[in-house]
């Protein structure tokens, strides 16, 4: 099943960070320039999620402005536990708005990778939590996670710097509500345990970047590191003849054939730290044969298919303009039509993208031209598996000019 919902805890003091806390909750703090909240609301509507629940506690009122917010297709709504009952127990208080799996997330923490690769959960039913854990993470301040063929076996309080540590990011059943027996309840220090003694928990290792601002030392690093985190490659993919086989102005989901390794190669994008972006001429819509909304429909469905597989498109972008239009709004020469570079530029002026390391993926001459114009590689593609394809492009020398 897709997983379409997020939860994040909010709730706590944040007493080691002493006065910084006195008047603002610690996800409310400034990092590099905005709330770190903020940080993990783009993680969320990156992975194509649609519902934020924000457990808060603590200085509730701050969150006040999150309230029925949208990102992107993210909504937010905020939850104020009546009481303080730990990080159980907020869970406890909303679960009539949880759904029936969701992802929770530590409010002050952020691990950069793949949050849908938790779902690949195949051949492993019996589980109610599965969490992500940061596997390269040196020294001494953090716990450590036992973790043999997927399953969580316990917890060491520090030391074992060979272990991974718990990264505060979970693919959570709402059964696990049934192990909360009272409140206050701790989810770290009794939930979990718990349901690693029964062989309930599992775990999915994996490298990537991980801080929390729990500490002044930390915060302090936070200020220089999570800008940088923002910063990414990317890659640009054309849609017919890349993503899908180009069978003449797609435009339903019942027409849609993908090409060989498609899925894989946008999972091994997203597992190898780019952002994926879908730039695509629509001139369908300007020559009258679909409704723009007809490109929405198969975006959101394409989606959906990706998700299934633990993977995803960051933004779709099209553009449905053609100077010979026989519908007058859609008559323009625009600059988003490839050749032109126009829906290049504009994610990479709305996302903070690394051109330098950033390259096109295509099939026709006019997407390798929108490439060199937005001064990044392009390639044309062969056919054949895309898979395939886009690890030779991720790994081809970077040089200026050519079509790979």
């Amino acid at each position: 099943m897709t997983v379409t919902q997020a939860v994040c805890l909010v709730g706590g003091r944040g007493t080691r960070l002493g006065a910084l806390t006195d008047n603002l909750p610690k996800p409310m703090l400034n990092v590099g320039g905005r709330p770190f909240l903020d940080y993990l609301l783009h993680e969320a509507r990156r992975f194509g999620l649609k519902h934020m629940i924000l457990l808060t506690g603590y200085r509730a009122g701050e969150f006040a402005s999150y309230h029925g917010r949208q990102i992107g297709s993210l909504s937010i709504e905020v939850v104020v536990e009546p009481e303080a009952a730990g990080t159980g127990g907020a869970l406890a208080y909303a679960a009539d708005r949880l759904d029936r799996q969701f992802f929770l997330l530590n409010g002050d923490s952020f691990f950069d990778f793949n949050w849908l690769s938790l779902t690949d959960t195949a051949g492993a039913r019996d589980w109610i939590v599965r969490a992500a854990l940061a596997a390269d993470v040196q020294g001494n301040r953090y716990g450590r996670v036992d973790i043999v063929d997927g399953r969580v076996r316990g917890f060491f309080p520090r030391g074992h710097s060979d272990l991974p540590i718990n990264a505060g990011i979970y693919l959570v059943r709402r059964t696990l509500l049934d192990h909360v027996k009272q409140l206050p309840c701790s989810l770290e220090n009794e939930i979990l345990p718990q349901l690693a003694q029964q062989g309930l928990l599992a775990g999915h290792a994996v490298p990537g970047s991980f801080i929390d601002i729990g500490t002044p030392e930390d915060f302090t690093r936070a200020q220089e590191l999570m800008p940088a985190y923002m910063r990414r490659p990317a890659v640009f993919l054309d849609r017919d003849g890349v993503l899908n086989r180009d069978d003449g102005y797609v435009h339903r989901a019942d027409q849609v054939r993908w090409i060989d390794g498609a899925i894989d190669a946008v999972r091994w994008l997203n597992d190898s730290g780019y952002y994926v972006f879908v730039v695509t001429n629509q001139a369908g819509v300007a020559r009258g044969y679909y409704p723009e909304e007809a490109v929405h429909d198969l975006h959101a469905w394409m989606q959906t298919q990706m998700q299934l597989q633990g993977a995803h498109v960051d933004a779709f972008e099209h553009c449905p303009y053609h100077p010979e239009s026989m519908i007058e709004r859609y008559r323009l020469a625009s600059d988003r039509r490839k050749p032109k570079p126009g829906m290049i530029l504009q994610l990479q002026r709305d996302w903070t993208t690394v051109p330098q390391r950033s390259f096109l993926i295509g099939d026709r001459d006019s997407d390798i031209e929108a490439a060199h114009a937005a001064s990044i590689r392009g390639y044309r593609f062969p056919g054949g598996n895309l898979l395939d394809f886009v690890k030779r492009c991720a790994l081809a020398p970077r040089r200026t000019g050519g079509d790979g």
